[in-house]
Parts: C-alpha cells; structure tokens; sequence
C-alpha cells in the first residue's frame, strides 16, 4: 500500500492536490494523428512542474528517448482496440502491471465502454488488472464512458459510470463532462478523484473555459489530449490550464497572461 501511496502523490500537484494529466494512446485507436507523429518531440515541450501525468501505451515506453528523456510521470495504457475493428467499442487487455512496474511507468490506466455489448468481457478484464493493481501497488486510472446500445452519455448514466469504477478497485476515475450540476453529483457520489476528459480539438477559449468549469464543479483535474498536443502553441496552453488547475485562476487573467498581457 505505501508503494501505491507513493506512486498516486506522484500524480498529484503537492500544493494543489490537483492534476494535470495528458492522454496520448490515441494512436492505438486511430493511428499518428497530428500532434503525436512523433510522441518523444512532443513530450519534450511539456514539465514536470506543469503537467502531472501522461498516459501513453506500453510500445511507446520501449521508445529509450521517451524513457531516458521524460521527466513527467508516465501512466500506461493497457487496453485497446482500433477504428478498423466492427466492434471499436470492446475495449481488450493488452499489457499487465507487471510489465508496467518493469517498464517504470508511476500506473496504468483502463478503458471501459459501459452498455457496449462487450461490457462484461471489459468489466472481467479490468477486474483483474485491479487485482493486479493490488499485489504490486500500482495506481489504477479507469476511463469511463457510456457508449453502445441505447444509453446515453448524460449525467446520469455518467455518475454510475464513476461508482462503477470506484467499486472495481480504481484509485482515479476520467469521466466525461456533460455539465456542471452532473459533474458536482457525479462527484458526491465517489470518493475517489475525478478527472474530466477534454474531447476533440477546440478553440484556445473553449479549452479555457471547459477547463475552469471543470475544476469550479469540484474535479481532482483534467485530462486533456488533442486539445493540448493538437494546440498551436501546446507550452503556451499547458502554463494557461495550470493556472487554472492548480493556482485557481479565473478565465480573465489567463486570457491575459495567454496575449502576454501579464508578467511572470
């Protein structure tokens, strides 16, 4: 258990108690999407002092420049399937714990699509890796989402999404966010931390403003891929959403600081 603790503070901002965490197995699903090409030159614009975690999938940790490099605590992914497949939706176990505690990774994370067909061979396989979790006293990120069949992504559904995977054994919980209300609910309901995920590429301001919500309802942090590596300046928009999630700046000053407006 201590080695657990020891990992999970890792993920976390010591002031704060917040994180900031970036997703980048993307490329699993759906292959070298703009900003990830080349995932060893994009992690070099990010620090340790501003982002908390990234999350990446164990073939990238045999990449010895991203090791040997990266100074930020790595989450590894362990499930995944692709856009090709008829069923992109059945999330599979593709890795252990006991690789990831090889490989130096700080935890590894889960995806699971509750209502899919699949659901239950998803539950069985992160059961496990749980279990896994357990005897090696690695932190367990769940990704939760409500996709397949008739059931809707609303907040509802989302905050059974959050118990459900505080009841297998996860220690973080990335959910999505559907609006403030459901996420404050979704978080009463847990005691384990939520992290909201960002979703497709926007505009700098909705990023912005999706992020302040966020952490205004209540959430342990964000997870923002494409919205963070797919960003025209991903340095200057990661110092901008730290302000927010770990010094609880309003929209205001960091539009401000983003147009150079405000001296460090």
């Amino acid at each position: 258990m201590y080695g657990k603790i020891k990992r999970m503070n890792r993920l976390f901002d010591k002031e704060s108690n917040h994180t900031l965490l970036i997703p980048m197995d993307h490329g699993a699903t759906v292959g070298p999407i703009d900003g990830i090409e080349k995932i060893s030159n994009t992690i070099q614009q990010y620090k340790e002092n501003l982002v908390n975690g990234i999350i990446l999938c164990k073939g990238q940790l045999n990449n010895i420049e991203i090791i040997s490099k990266c100074n930020i605590p790595i989450i590894m992914h362990l499930s995944n399937s692709s856009l090709l497949s008829p069923d992109t939706n059945n999330k599979v176990i593709v890795g252990s714990v006991e690789s990831a505690v090889a490989m130096g990774a700080d935890a590894v994370s889960v995806h699971i699509n509750m209502g899919d067909k699949y659901e239950a061979d998803m539950l069985k396989g992160v059961g496990k890796i749980s279990d896994e979790c357990f005897r090696w006293g690695m932190p367990l990120l769940a990704m939760m989402y409500v996709r397949g069949g008739t059931n809707k992504e609303d907040g509802r559904n989302v905050k059974m999404a959050a118990r459900l995977a505080q009841e297998i054994g996860a220690d973080i919980v990335k959910i999505k966010y559907i609006d403030f209300q459901s996420l404050k609910e979704t978080i009463e309901g847990v005691t384990i931390p939520i992290v909201a995920a960002g979703g497709e590429h926007s505009s700098r301001i909705e990023t912005l403003k999706l992020a302040k919500e966020i952490m205004d309802a209540g959430a342990a942090g964000i997870s923002f891929g494409r919205r963070i590596f797919q960003d025209e300046n991903p340095k200057q928009l990661i110092k901008a959403l730290s302000m927010i999630v770990h010094e609880n700046r309003d929209i205001e000053y960091v539009n401000e600081y983003i147009m150079g407006e405000v001296k460090e």
